[in-house]
């Protein structure tokens, strides 16, 4: 997590407007030379957040645009509701703690059988499902069908109150 030691919320609202439409942070100063007053902050990175620099330290824009709004920054961790981490408006954004937040992650680019939790046991030939739980795995069963695998994992997911957006593909 980036730190916010440099900048608090009552300069956030000094240095940006906050754009309800788009979720973006519109710059009211002009911070540097390539940056004028009215263009939106921040930039991409790889995973797909945006970020910006200032005054030598770099910020997700969802943590500066949560200050924005509710006057302090999360404690912990800012989930984006509909997996889209382009998506800062505030009606997206929920502060939860980190567990929370893996409840609704997008499923991995390594799953190959398209089912967060559910994979293939070569040793058994059937497939396996599971789950993880405060960092504890729980086996959920050896299954024949692929489809009673999946019924086994979505159950879980809904027992222990994952995200409906969680393992969809991005």
């Amino acid at each position: 997590m980036l730190k916010y030691k440099d900048i608090n919320v009552d300069e956030v609202r000094e240095v940006f407007d906050y754009d309800e439409e788009t979720g973006d942070l519109i710059w009211k100063i002009k911070p540097c030379k390539k940056v004028s007053i009215g263009d939106v902050a921040g930039s991409y990175d790889k995973a797909g957040y945006r970020q910006m620099g200032y005054k030598g330290a770099t910020y997700f824009i969802h943590r500066l645009v949560w200050g924005y709004v509710h006057g302090k920054f999360p404690p912990k961790d800012i989930d984006h509701i509909d997996g889209n981490r382009a998506n800062n408006r505030i009606s997206n954004l929920r502060a939860v703690s980190h567990q929370e937040n893996s409840k609704n992650s997008k499923l991995s680019k390594n799953n190959t059988s398209g089912v967060t939790g559910v994979y293939w046991h070569k040793k058994t030939s059937k497939w396996e499902a599971g789950i993880a739980i405060n960092g504890k795995k729980i086996h959920l069963g050896l299954f024949n069908d692929f489809f009673k695998a999946c019924c086994a994992r979505k159950s879980a997911e809904s027992k222990y109150d994952f995200h409906p957006n969680h393992g969809r593909r991005a």
